[in-house]
């Protein structure tokens, strides 16, 4: 392994923070503590670093609660993801990255081209629409964490499916964070 190009790598597209591996609820908590810090350092200005922190917590709390199990070849379960926080001209891009079963591609891509064909005022009705009828996904959520990402960010969500086999895919979300008015 050339950790070298890995660095000039990450380097080359400013990347702030990188992490592959299981997703725990402890780690989340340092993630958050890591990139606030980061962004005191820069100095970046309050109210963007108020966005990317509320667009960063939703992604990472998609991952820690979506995340399918994949049962590997030894019949353990794994939780294991990806995701990276770069910069680059006042823009930050955070992308994750998961195994998903193949069978729940469908229900989320159908979510994520609804919330991406949909308004900035269409997005606050549906948000409130999703909120009071009090629907729920099989893991809790009503979506409304794709909605909120939508709204706060004013980009569409960037996503892609990358299928392994008959039974998973890995999915990678890509969220861009401006200074733009939403």
């Amino acid at each position: 392994m050339d950790v070298f190009d890995i660095y000039d790598k990450m380097e080359r597209n400013n990347i702030l923070l990188s992490f592959k591996g299981e997703i725990t609820s402890d780690l989340l908590t340092s993630i958050l503590q890591i990139m606030e810090n980061k962004m005191d350092n820069m100095q970046e200005e309050p109210k963007m670093k108020k966005k990317v922190y509320n667009v960063l917590v939703e992604c990472l709390q998609n991952l820690y609660h979506h995340l399918d199990e994949i049962t590997e070849v030894d019949s353990e379960k794994i939780r294991s993801a990806i995701f990276t926080i770069g910069k680059m001209d006042n823009k930050y891009s955070i992308i994750t990255g998961n195994y998903i079963l193949n069978e729940n591609i469908n229900g989320l891509r159908n979510r994520l081209d609804e919330v991406n064909s949909l308004s900035k005022e269409e997005l606050k009705e549906y948000y409130k629409k999703v909120l009071n009828n009090g629907e729920m996904s099989l893991k809790g959520g009503g979506g409304l964490g794709m909605i909120d990402i939508a709204r706060k960010t004013g980009e569409k969500l960037e996503y892609n499916f990358l299928e392994i086999d008959n039974k998973v895919s890995f999915f990678t979300l890509n969220i861009k964070v401006s200074n733009q008015q939403n």
